[in-house]
């Protein structure tokens, strides 16, 4: 049990990878919370309301927790747009979830968070690479990616490890939103992945269990893509 005496929070924690990542933690010994939006029923897991846009609503989240050892600000949004397209709307609520969301989560964890705790930011495999639609979205990503460092550099007299977890495709519904014809996005994808397929959130979940365990005890400010080489090879 990687995670006796734990208490970890993963924010998006409703559904895919977050809830994948919320399980894995409980299946390790954790006290888990998770937040989400829309009020959500899991067994074993306290799930409370939070929209990580609004200040007042992460307050609320925090001050229902006494203390915490892992925090996972996995909340996002994977809205695309052509770049000739793109509305200031677009592009703010993009930045208003992925960068501003992130950022005021750990801010406002920090007062929780125990010496020598464990922050997982996710981030995504798109970050460092040019993919059509994907302006507003690949940088909030590297946004992310820039913060396990600047963050890591900042906790690391209290101990506290920040790294972040890249995904690629993992079959999850935020996948194929607004797609009109999600099984043909997930083979399209497939054709791009060198290892042949799109990731399982149970996948993902290990990776997050790697970060925020005592297994990554000499890693911060590193990033783990876990993309199936889509963006390695």
């Amino acid at each position: 049990m990687k995670l006796s005496n734990k208490t970890a929070l993963v924010t998006g924690g409703t559904s895919g990878i977050g809830l994948a990542i919320a399980r894995r933690f409980v299946a390790e010994g954790a006290r888990v919370y998770v937040t989400g939006r829309k009020p959500a029923d899991i067994p074993g897991i306290t799930a409370l309301r939070g929209d990580v846009t609004k200040l007042d609503e992460l307050d609320a989240v925090f001050a229902q927790i006494e203390r915490l050892d892992i925090l996972v600000a996995n909340a996002g949004t994977s809205a695309t747009s052509p770049l000739a397209d793109a509305t200031p709307a677009h592009f703010d609520d993009v930045f208003a979830v992925n960068v501003r969301g992130v950022f005021f989560t750990v801010q406002k964890a920090l007062p929780k968070l125990s010496d020598g705790g464990s922050i997982v930011l996710v981030a995504s495999a798109v970050h460092g690479k040019g993919l059509p639609g994907l302006s507003a979205y690949s940088a909030s990503k590297a946004a992310v990616r820039s913060f396990a460092r600047t963050f890591a550099a900042e906790l690391a007299p209290r101990r506290i490890r920040v790294t972040s977890l890249s995904p690629g495709a993992v079959d999850t519904p935020l996948l194929t939103t607004g797609a009109p014809d999600p099984e043909q996005l997930k083979r399209t994808y497939e054709t791009w992945i060198p290892l042949g397929r799109i990731g399982r959130p149970e996948e993902l979940a290990s990776a997050a269990l790697f970060l925020a365990s005592d297994d990554s005890a000499f890693a911060t400010g590193s990033d783990f893509v876990i993309d199936g080489g889509f963006t390695q090879l």
